[in-house]
């Protein structure tokens, strides 16, 4: 299975997030910026099947990180949190699956494992 990458600024918020998917038997690689991010993308391509990040990171916001990531790969699945629902619209043409914060620990459970499923079965198909 990919690993799944969390972006957020919120050391917080990473780390329980990081524990919820852990134990739900998951990779998960962390990142604090968007540029560790986009690093991490770029040398890791292969192993990252799921991009999960905050909308507001100071620096980069999440919609400018979705267009660099999607400059590079257009089909990696990104999930965007975020508690401002106006953010939405930021994201109308970038592809990604966005959910209000908070989001309960089994919701995100189930969006990573079905996020993931539907993209290793987009690539067999290709």
């Amino acid at each position: 299975m990919r690993q799944v990458l969390l972006v957020d600024d919120n050391p917080v918020q990473l780390s329980v997030r990081e524990a919820v998917l852990r134990t739900a038997g998951l990779q998960v690689s962390v990142a604090t910026t968007a540029e560790s991010a986009l690093a991490m993308l770029r040398g890791l391509s292969d192993r990252i099947g799921l991009v999960i990040t905050d909308h507001l990171m100071p620096g980069c916001s999440g919609s400018e990180l979705v267009r660099q990531i999607r400059s590079f790969n257009p089909w990696l699945p990104v999930i965007v949190l975020s508690g401002l629902a106006e953010a939405e619209r930021e994201y109308a043409d970038l592809a990604v699956v966005f959910r209000h914060k908070p989001i309960p620990p089994l919701d995100l459970i189930e969006l990573v494992r079905a996020s993931l499923d539907q993209a290793s079965q987009q690539r067999g198909a290709a």
